[in-house]
C-alpha cells in the first residue's frame, strides 16, 4: 500500500511525500483507517514502528474535515496528546508541524523545564492540537490557561512509560477534564495490567492493534552478545570503539550515575561524547541531542527514560552497556538503529548478574543472540545456555575480517 491510497487530504499527502515517506508502516496501515473512522483504538507496538504518524496523520485529516464557524470555538483545543517526556513532546510537535504545514491548523507543545509565560501566550492565541506532558498540563489548567471542554480526540502516547514514571494518576485527572464524548487513542509499547485497567476505564469498545515484538526486531539489525565481568565493561567498550565500531553510536546505561561515569571515561580517551538523563536541564538535553544529530558528537550515552521515543536517524550502532531488566526495553533500544531499511548492529555486554535478563530477552524475540566469545575479557556463558551454533569463537583474533575491511559498517 502507498500513502496515496489512504483517504488523506492532498495537503497532507504533499507534506508526507516531502518527508520521503511513500509506504505506510504496518502500524500506520492498520491504525490510520480506524482513526479516520472515529474508532477508539489501542495500539501495542514497539519503538521505530511509526506510531506518531499513525495518529498524527488521521488527526490532521479529521480536524480539516471539521468546519467550525464559531470564532470562539476556533480558539479551543480540539485534540490533546499526552506524552511522558519533554523530548517526546517536542518530537510529536515537530511531526504535527511537518505533516500539517500546508493547512491552517495550529499545534503547540507544553512541558516542564522551561518558562511558563511563552507557553501561556501561545495558548492564549488559540491552538487546534496540544501536545503536553502531564505535570505541565495540570499546572497550566489550574492557572486557568487551558480549556479542555472542546477536546474531540484524546491520545495517550507511550502509556507504559507513563506508568513507569508515575503519571497514571495525572492522566486519569486530565482525561476526566475532557468531554465524555470523544475519540480516545492509546499507544503503548507494551500493555501491562495497570495500562489494561486504564484502557478499560477510558476507552469504550476499543479496537486493538498489536504488532508482535518479533516482527519489530528488524532482520537488518545484527545482534551480538559479549559475556564478561562487570568490572571490565568500560575496557571492552573502549576496545570495541577503537577496533570495531564506527559511525554514530548510542550507548544505553541503566542509571544517571552510570551515564555520567562512562561519559567521563570516554571524554578522557578523546571521544566526542554527549549524554542525556533525567537530572539534566531541558536546555542541556536539547543541545546534547542536537550535537549528536549534527555530528558534533558521534556518541550519545543515555538512560532509557531520557531516550525513549526520540527519533534520531542514521544511528549505526547501539551498545547495551547494561542489559535491561525488562525485555521489551531491549527491543526499544536496538530499534534505534537499522531504520528505514538501513543496516545496523547492537552490541550487548552481559555480566553474570544479568544472565537472567538475557534469557528473558531471547524468549521474547524467539531466537538466541549471537555470542562473541573471542574478546579481551571473556567469561563462560551461563550453564543454562546450551552451546549454540551461532556462538563465535576465534574469529580473526586481533584483526578485522576481510568483509569489514571492504565495508567498515558491516560487523556481522
Amino acid at each position: 500500500m502507498q500513502f496515496s491510497e489512504l483517504p488523506l487530504h492532498k495537503s497532507i499527502l504533499k507534506a508526507v511525500a516531502e518527508e520521503r515517506f511513500h509506504r505506510p508502516t504496518q502500524v500506520q496501515e492498520k491504525a490510520i483507517p480506524l482513526v479516520l473512522a472515529k474508532k477508539n483504538v489501542i495500539v501495542s507496538a514497539q519503538t521505530g514502528t511509526g506510531k506518531t504518524a499513525a495518529f498524527a496523520l488521521p488527526i490532521i485529516q479529521l480536524l480539516l474535515d471539521k468546519k467550525v464557524e464559531d470564532e470562539k470555538a476556533k480558539k479551543k483545543i480540539k485534540s490533546l496528546i499526552i506524552t511522558p517526556t519533554r523530548e517526546l513532546a517536542i518530537q510529536i510537535l515537530e511531526n504535527f508541524v511537518s505533516y500539517s504545514k500546508y493547512t491552517d491548523l495550529k499545534t503547540t507543545a507544553v512541558f516542564g523545564g522551561v518558562s511558563l509565560e511563552p507557553q501561556k501566550e501561545i495558548l492564549g492565541e488559540g491552538v487546534d492540537v496540544l501536545v503536553a506532558t502531564p505535570g505541565r498540563l495540570i499546572d497550566l489548567q489550574l492557572q486557568g490557561n487551558i480549556d479542555l471542554s472542546a477536546i474531540e480526540i484524546f491520545v495517550l502516547d507511550e502509556a507504559d512509560l507513563m506508568l513507569d514514571m508515575g503519571f497514571i494518576a495525572d492522566v486519569k485527572k486530565i482525561e476526566a477534564l475532557c468531554p465524555k464524548q470523544k475519540q480516545t487513542l492509546l499507544f503503548s509499547a507494551t500493555i501491562p495490567e495497570k495500562i489494561d485497567e486504564l484502557a478499560k476505564r477510558i476507552l469504550k469498545n476499543p479496537i486493538k492493534i498489536e504488532i508482535n515484538p518479533e516482527e519489530t526486531t528488524a532482520k537488518n539489525i545484527g545482534q551480538l552478545l559479549y559475556y564478561l565481568p562487570k568490572k571490565n565493561k568500560t575496557d571492552l567498550c573502549l576496545h570495541l570503539l577503537r577496533n570495531t565500531i564506527n559511525g554514530k553510536i548510542i550507548i544505553f546505561r541503566r542509571t544517571k550515575f552510570g551515564v555520567d561515569k562512562l561519559e567521563e571515561s570516554l571524554l578522557k580517551n578523546g571521544y566526542k561524547v554527549t549524554s542525556i538523563h533525567g537530572d539534566k536541564t531541558q536546555a542541556i538535553r536539547n543541545k546534547a541531542i542536537e550535537d549528536f544529530k549534527d555530528k558534533k558528537a558521534n556518541i550519545l550515552i543515555a538512560t532509557d527514560v531520557a531516550a525513549r521515543g526520540i527519533d534520531i536517524t542514521n544511528v549505526d550502532a547501539i551498545i547495551n552497556f547494561d542489559i535491561p531488566n525488562i525485555p521489551e526495553t531491549y527491543i526499544h533500544r536496538i530499534g534505534r538503529t537499522g531504520r528505514a531499511g538501513k543496516s545496523g548492529i547492537a552490541f550487548s555486554f552481559c555480566s553474570p548478574d544479568e544472565n537472567a535478563y538475557i534469557k528473558l530477552i531471547e524468549t521474547l524475540i524467539e531466537k538466541p543472540i549471537k555470542v562473541i566469545a573471542e574478546h579481551p575479557y571473556p567469561i563462560a556463558p551461563p550453564k543454562h545456555r546450551k552451546k549454540q551454533p551461532n556462538t563465535v569463537s576465534k574469529h580473526n583474533k586481533g584483526r578485522k575480517s576481510e568483509a569489514s575491511k571492504k565495508n567498515k559498517k558491516r560487523w556481522y
